[in-house]
């Protein structure tokens, strides 16, 4: 079995001749069903906010949203409850410069990219690998040579320089190799700020 990653605006003549006789298959939020539900966009449901007790998100992208922290905005619980694949980014050209990722809605500390990465993104993306496409996860873990698109192909939680891939996430999954959530420093917050 193989599982490679590629980007989504390759030509799908490029895609084929880099991959011969590979399924490609789309994961984005534009993907056709039932891919789109690997989309982090996708509005699954009770999705378990990380720091949160009984809260929950529509998407996994709700929660990253909801609690980054810009100069000029703080979290912004809105963001949980959209059921749409649009509506959910918070961006810097609005905001201001990002400052953080706050542990929770009322949380005092604020995570600096990677560690929100390992203790928010990632444990919200596995919850719904486990629990809303556990079928999904399955198909693929069946199919021979299965190329998976998306829009970046970073798949190093520790590397900033491009947004994490959920396609790459999934392939980590799926080989056993996914990233461990704890991993960055308990010291590796940005601050203790409270509004």
């Amino acid at each position: 079995m193989s599982i490679r990653v590629a980007g989504r605006r390759r030509a799908m003549a490029s895609l084929t001749a880099a991959f011969p006789g590979a399924e490609v298959i789309d994961v984005t939020s534009k993907a056709p069903e039932p891919w789109v539900r690997l989309s982090p966009f996708y509005p699954h449901g009770g999705i378990p906010v990380p720091y949160c007790e009984d809260v929950t998100s529509q998407s996994v992208e709700g929660i990253w949203q909801a609690l980054k922290v810009f100069r000029g905005s703080d979290v912004d619980p809105t963001k949980l409850e959209v059921t749409t694949v649009k509506g959910l980014k918070r961006t810097v050209r609005r905001h201001g410069p990002v400052q953080g990722h706050r542990t929770g809605l009322r949380g005092g500390r604020l995570l600096s990219y990677e560690t929100a990465r390992r203790r928010i993104y990632l444990p919200a993306y596995r919850w719904v690998l486990e629990h809303r496409v556990a079928d999904l996860v399955e198909r693929l873990r069946d199919k021979e040579d299965v190329v998976l698109l998306d829009y970046t192909t970073n798949g190093d939680v520790a590397d900033p320089a491009s947004p994490l891939s959920h396609a790459a996430l999934v392939r980590l999954y799926i080989e056993g190799r996914w990233p461990r959530e704890g991993d960055a420093d308990a010291s590796d917050a940005v601050g203790d700020h409270m509004r």
